[in-house]
This record gives structure tokens, sequence and C-alpha cells, in this order.
């Protein structure tokens, strides 16, 4: 499948790498059609990736992932294309994360209003599916890194598209146990979670970790 990866930092790179390594075309795409960061992973990744621009890589890819980091997120959609994301799945996993005071980062949004909300909106044709996005880069390629079930969390308001993303989460990625939370808005939860992730990856000294859900 011709899959393509906004986004070429860590995120970016892992998603890609894996993809990649599942025997997908993946194009990474960046502001500018040759971006060091693209090229040297497009190198490392071998055969089957390659690089571009936001709009090269949403127009190459039957599935495009979102990797980019949250405050530039908006804009890189926008250059993207609504016209190269319509009719396709966006699956989103930036978080709204502002460093402009440092660490520990704060949210852009406080609660009424999500990242993920606000990409549907930018991409009316687009069925945006928000997941992966409360655990680190490594666990969400490699689920197996974190001992015993854990969960993963899946918003968006189309159900074929969550159904078809579930499909790629346990089939590519190898998560067993996936939580539809509902609509889009649903994202605003596991947006703020971030803010107890970075908590308790700092007291635990690994991002190694996820939670599960016990009834």
């Amino acid at each position: 499948m011709k899959i393509g990866v906004l986004g070429t930092g860590m995120v970016g790179s892992t998603v890609g790498a894996k993809l990649v390594g599942l025997g997908h075309a993946v194009m990474m795409g960046s502001r500018t059609s040759g971006n060091e960061k693209a090229v040297a992973w497009a190198r490392e990744a071998g055969r089957g990736a390659s690089h571009g621009t936001f709009a090269d890589a949403a127009a190459f890819g039957e599935i495009v992932f979102n990797c980019t980091l949250g405050e530039g997120a908006l804009n890189a959609v926008r250059l993207a294309g609504a016209e190269n994301l319509a009719g396709k799945i966006l699956i989103d996993i930036s978080d709204p994360l502002d460093f402009a005071s440092g660490m520990p980062p704060s949210l852009i949004f406080a609660g009424n209003d999500s990242l993920g909300e606000q990409i549907q909106r930018a991409l009316p044709e687009t069925w945006v599916v928000k997941t992966l996005n409360t655990i680190n880069c490594k666990v969400m390629v490699d689920p197996g890194r974190v001992a015993g079930d854990h969960d993963v969390f899946m918003s968006g308001n189309d159900a074929e598209a969550k159904a078809r993303v579930a499909e790629i989460l346990r089939d590519w990625f190898g998560w067993r146990s996936i939580v539809d939370l509902g609509d889009i808005t649903t994202a605003r939860g596991t947006e703020c979670y971030l803010i107890l992730w970075l908590r308790l990856w700092r007291v635990l000294g690994t991002a190694d970790f996820n939670i599960r859900i016990v009834r």
C-alpha cells in the first residue's frame, strides 16, 4: 500500500520505518522537498521509502499519518492540501503541546476543543481518526515493549474509517486492545492525558509504559 507520513521527527521516522519494514511504499512529507531529515530517513529506511513535500506525501498516500508537532499540525495539513486528502483516512497522532515556556509543556487547548477536531474541521472531506497519541512512538509500533495487556484509544466520526484504522492497529502494529471512545470530540480527553503522561514519564524514568482500563 502507498502511505504518506507527514512529519520528519521521531514519531514520523519511527512510524514510517515500521511501515516500510512491513513492505509498504512510504513517502515522508515536509515543508520542502529536500528536507535533510526526510532525505536521510528515506536513505536509511531503504527500498520503498521516499520523500517530498507535505502535498506530495498527501497525494501519494492511500492512507496518511499526521506525525507533525501539534503547534504546526494545522499548517502542515493545509500545506498537504484538502484536495490531496479528500476521501482518505488521516490517522492523526499529533498532540497540541505548547513548549513556549519550556518543559514540561502545557496544552494549546484547555479541554473545550482538540487538535483532532480542528484538523477535521479543516478537512471536511477527509476521515480523521485520532489514535496512538497517548504513547511513546516506539510503543506505538511495538506494543510488546510494555508487558501485559494495555490499551490504545481511537476517536473519529466515521465508523468505517475507524474499523479500517482498528485493522491497521491490530494487524500492522500488533495492538490487541483498541478502545473506540466515540466521535472526534473525544480526542479532547486523549490529548489532555498527555499532561499526565509527561509526569509519569518523569516519575517512571522510561517512556515504555501505558495504561490499561480495568473494569
